[in-house]
């Protein structure tokens, strides 16, 4: 009989704080208090453990996730910052303002984390645990809300362990959160920043910094929303994509998964052992790389529709429909 995984419930001192930088650095899974809901930690640049992530949390859709980091400096690391960015950022970080900026070329966020975007959503916690979480594992990581998806966001360490034990490695008991709502999400893509989701610091505060309202954000499309708290994300090819296909035509690259037919054109294979939490985490870079064979037509061979299954076949089915 398999024993059921085991998640450890630590004090939020300095060794629980030292195990769950440990736990992060080996590709798992570490809850833990912000000021504002307690998130679930992952690797931002560990594509399987984001997949894992997902899975954690049940029913993924791929959504962009954001990304927690200890300070300015390693914020511009990963995300290029116009003025009203470093605005926002220095009159508001440490706290519960989350910014969505163009990536940095090298930003050390996977893929899918990024739901295959040019753009990455980046906050600075300020509560001290998350800090010093930070600080300790020394990179970027991911953190969602700790909870099943469609459960009300945690903000205690009995909320999380309810929510997910047995499903993640470990949850820091930091106490209970001081905000208890997520963070304002601010857009600084376009002219103008604009509100994506209020939260946790008011619409006020933010435009009396920039001595101008928020602009309104465009209802993002169906396919392309840039932000958690908006619709699902995917990356859509410029390629047309074939759906459940037993073997390439003429013509098409391959997008493979398992065992797969021998092919002369561009073949990149998700998962060679077909491994869907690799095949995730593959998703969305191996998707980019065939569109950018210059190739027309992907054929994609079929993905188990179980477990993150579920969420590949949804991504690729966005992608292969009509583009308008």
């Amino acid at each position: 009989m398999t024993a059921e995984p085991r998640t450890q419930l630590l004090a939020a001192d300095a060794a629980g704080i030292t195990a769950a930088a440990r736990c992060l650095a080996a590709g798992g899974l570490a809850a833990f208090p912000t000021e504002t809901v307690y998130g679930l930690g992952a690797d931002a640049g560990n594509g399987e453990a984001v997949a894992r992530l997902y899975a954690a949390k049940g029913r993924p859709a791929f959504n962009p996730l954001i990304a927690p980091v200890a300070d300015l400096a390693a914020a511009r690391r990963v995300g290029i910052f116009n003025d009203d960015a470093e605005r926002l950022a220095a009159a508001f970080w440490p706290g519960p303002l989350t910014l969505v900026l163009p990536k940095q070329p090298d930003c050390g966020v996977s893929d899918l984390a990024l739901a295959g975007l040019d753009s990455v959503a980046i906050r600075v916690p300020a509560h001290p645990v998350a800090q010093a979480l930070l600080k300790g594992f020394g990179g970027p990581v991911v953190a969602p809300s700790a909870n099943r998806s469609g459960h009300v966001s945690p903000t205690s360490a009995a909320h999380v362990t309810g929510d997910l034990r047995g499903r993640i490695d470990l949850v820091l008991d930091g106490g209970p959160c001081m905000v208890g709502v997520e963070s304002t999400i601010v857009s600084c893509l376009g002219a103008a920043p604009a509100l994506l989701r209020p939260g946790g610091l008011p619409r006020e505060a933010i435009e009396q910094v920039l001595g101008r309202p928020l602009a309104l954000a465009a209802v993002p499309e169906a396919d392309a929303p840039i932000a958690p708290g908006m619709t699902s994300s995917h990356y859509a090819p410029k390629a047309d994509l074939r759906l459940n296909a037993g073997a390439p035509r003429a013509g098409e690259a391959l997008l493979a998964f398992g065992a797969a037919p021998t092919h002369a054109g561009a073949t990149l294979n998700l998962s060679p052992e077909g491994d869907l939490v690799e095949a995730a985490a593959n998703l969305f870079s191996h998707l980019r790389a065939l569109d950018a064979s210059g190739a027309r037509h992907i054929a994609v061979m079929t993905i188990p529709h179980e477990g993150l299954g579920e969420a590949i076949n949804d991504r690729l089915a966005r992608a292969a429909a009509p583009k308008p």
